[in-house]
């Protein structure tokens, strides 16, 4: 991969997964509820969660959706359905502090297994892998595409949930935690537009 591919790539990588998604929603809404630091193992699940998905992708996984259709159909539809459901927790989230606000935030693995039924994280995986794999060095070309989403990754995981927890103060009244669940919602539901008329065999 030449240096310009690999800039394109990194570049990719942090637009991709700084831009509002079901991801960073529920990084940002974790931090507004139980602080940064209670949200780091939230952060560095999805940090590294994506990235293995990615070089599974690469080495031929993402050849299965091309292979049989339906399991991208499948995936959609479970996925929209998940999704919906996320938006509706996000939005209903009670103060922390609360009797029904007790809870915690998500563990690394469970943040790492969501990678693996987001839908928004698959778009992500094939599209990328089918710029930038072109096949003359898999192993090498996936480990590259791993490793750019890796370091992607860490800065926008943490910097929602450093922007979630910096809000913390501000959200202490009812109505603006509303409205902040409401945005975070907000945001789920828009990669759920977004999935319905996405290609996930590209």
């Amino acid at each position: 991969m030449t240096p310009e591919a690999l800039i394109a790539l990194f570049a990719l990588a942090l637009g991709t997964v700084w831009t509002p998604g079901p991801n960073n929603a529920l990084l940002a809404s974790s931090g507004a509820r139980y602080g940064f630091r209670a949200t780091i193992p939230h952060a560095l699940g999805v940090a590294i969660g994506f990235p293995v998905m990615v070089f599974a992708t690469a080495l031929g996984l993402g050849e299965v959706f091309r292979a049989v259709p339906l399991i991208g159909e499948v995936l959609r539809w479970i996925g929209a359905a998940l999704l919906i459901w996320l938006a509706w927790k996000v939005f209903n989230a009670p103060a922390p502090g609360t009797q029904k606000g007790k809870g915690r935030p998500w563990r690394f693995i469970e943040a790492a297994a969501f990678q693996w039924i987001n839908p928004k994280a698959w778009i992500m995986a094939i599209s990328v892998i089918s710029v930038f794999v072109t096949g003359t060095a898999p192993l090498l070309e996936a480990a590259l595409c791993a490793g750019a989403y890796l370091l992607a990754g860490l800065s926008s995981a943490h910097g929602w949930a450093g922007f979630g927890a910096a809000l913390q103060r501000f959200l202490s009244t009812p109505i603006r935690l509303r409205a902040f669940n409401g945005v975070m919602a907000a945001l789920i539901l828009m990669t759920v537009y977004g999935l319905m008329f996405a290609d996930l065999t590209a």
